[in-house]
C-alpha cells in the first residue's frame, strides 16, 4: 500500500515525493526569493539573449525642454509683433496739417426804402419770404449721408453734427447774438485758429481776417435786441472729401431775426433782419476726435444795414421806419437767393422785405 495521503498505486512518476526529484537539492529560502529581480522579456528579446530585457529610460535633463523653449519664443515673437503694429500702423494716415486762417467777407445790404415794421413779429414772418422757414435748430436739417473713400459713414455724420452745432452756437444762441459771450463758438474751433479768433475780438479789423461778424452773428446791443427768440432758418449742409485726410462741409443758410430797439421802448415796432451765411468747414481725424472744426471760409450778407455803418465788430441793424443814406447802391441783392453780391455794400432787394 502507498504511504499516507498517496494513492494505492503509489505516488505518480515525476511528482514531488515520487521517484527521483532532480530539483530536491535546490532550496529557495525566503530571503533569496525577496532579493530576486523579476524581469519579463519581450518577444524579440526572447529570440535574442543579447538584447536587454527592457529599454532603459534616458536620464532627466535639467532646465527647459525643447517644446517649452519653442513656446516661449513664439510668445515673445507675437508680443513684439503687436508692439510694432501698434507703433507703425499698416495704413498710411496723412499727417495732420496746420489749420488755414479764416477768410471772411461781410457785405451790408442797405434798404431802398423805410424798413417795414409791425407790432407782432409773427405778422412780419407771415408776410415775408421766411413764412415757411423752420424755427431755430430745426431749420438746420441734416442731409442723407454715406461714407467716402477715406472716411466712414459715422465720421461724415460726426462732421455734419459739429458743423450744425457751430451754426447753432454762432447764429442762434441769444447770449452770442446779444454780444454777451463768444465761448460757445470758441470751444468748437480748431486750436490752430484760436489766435486768429481772439485777435478778431481784441483788435477787430476789416481786413478779411479779423472781423468778429465773420465768425458769428451779433448785434450792437445799443442799437437792437431780439423781439422774438423764434428765429427762422432755412438752408443746406453738404459734405465731401477735400483730400484723402480732410472732410469739407459747406453750410449755406438764411437766418431771419425779429428785432426791436433795446430796453423795451414804448410803441416800438418789430422789424425783420436777414443774414445769409455760407461757411466752409474742414475736418481732419484730430478735429473729429476732439469735436472741433476748422472754419476756412465765411461769406456773409446782412441787412437792412447802412453802408456807412461799420459791420466789422457788430451788426447795427436799421429798424422799423428807418431809412439808409442816399448813396444806397443801385444793384439790388436778395439774401434769400443763392446769388453772390458783387460789391462791398449792396442794396437790399424789396422782395426780401415783408409786405405789411
Amino acid at each position: 500500500m502507498g504511504g499516507p495521503g498517496n494513492p494505492p498505486e503509489g505516488a505518480p512518476e515525476g511528482a514531488p515525493g515520487g521517484g527521483e526529484d532532480e530539483y530536491r537539492s535546490v532550496v529557495f529560502d525566503e530571503s533569496f526569493v525577496r532579493a530576486a529581480r523579476l524581469q519579463e522579456f519581450s518577444a524579440r528579446e526572447r529570440l535574442s539573449d543579447h538584447a536587454p530585457a527592457v529599454r532603459r529610460r534616458s536620464p532627466l535633463r535639467r532646465g527647459l525642454s525643447r517644446q517649452a523653449l519653442l513656446l516661449v519664443l513664439l510668445i515673445a515673437l507675437a508680443f513684439g509683433t503687436a508692439i510694432y503694429m501698434g507703433v507703425r500702423h499698416p495704413y498710411d494716415i496723412p499727417a495732420a496739417k496746420p489749420a488755414e486762417p479764416l477768410r471772411m467777407t461781410v457785405i451790408p445790404l442797405s434798404p431802398q426804402s423805410a424798413v417795414p415794421g409791425a407790432d407782432e413779429p409773427e405778422k412780419l414772418y407771415e408776410h415775408s419770404p421766411a413764412a415757411q422757414f423752420r424755427i431755430g435748430a430745426d431749420g438746420i436739417t441734416m442731409p442723407a449721408t454715406r461714407r467716402t473713400e477715406h472716411f466712414t459713414d459715422s465720421q461724415v455724420v460726426s462732421a455734419l453734427a459739429i458743423a450744425k452745432e457751430y451754426l447753432v452756437a454762432s447764429a442762434l444762441d441769444p447770449e452770442v447774438l446779444g454780444g454777451g459771450t463768444v465761448q460757445p463758438v470758441r470751444r468748437l474751433l480748431d486750436s490752430d485758429q484760436l489766435d486768429q479768433f481772439e485777435q478778431s475780438f481784441d483788435r477787430p479789423a476789416a481786413d478779411g481776417r479779423h472781423a468778429p461778424t465773420g465768425w458769428l452773428v451779433r448785434f450792437d446791443p445799443s442799437r437792437a435786441e431780439l423781439a422774438d427768440r423764434k428765429i427762422r432758418v432755412q438752408g443746406t449742409l453738404q459734405a465731401a472729401e477735400f483730400d484723402s485726410g480732410t472732410l469739407e462741409v459747406v453750410a449755406a443758410h438764411t437766418f431771419v431775426y425779429a428785432l426791436r430797439p433795446p430796453g423795451g421802448e414804448t410803441g416800438a415796432e418789430a422789424s425783420l433782419f436777414t443774414v445769409r451765411r455760407e461757411l466752409h468747414f474742414r475736418f481732419d481725424q484730430d478735429d473729429l476726435r476732439t469735436h472741433q472744426a476748422e472754419l476756412v471760409v465765411s461769406y456773409v450778407q446782412a441787412g437792412p444795414l447802412a453802408c456807412a455803418d461799420d459791420a466789422t465788430n457788430h451788426l447795427r441793424p436799421l429798424l422799423a421806419g428807418q431809412t439808409a443814406e442816399a448813396d444806397t447802391p443801385s444793384a439790388a441783392t436778395d439774401p434769400y437767393s443763392t446769388d453772390a453780391a458783387t460789391a462791398l455794400c449792396g442794396s437790399l432787394a424789396q422782395s426780401a422785405q415783408p409786405k405789411v
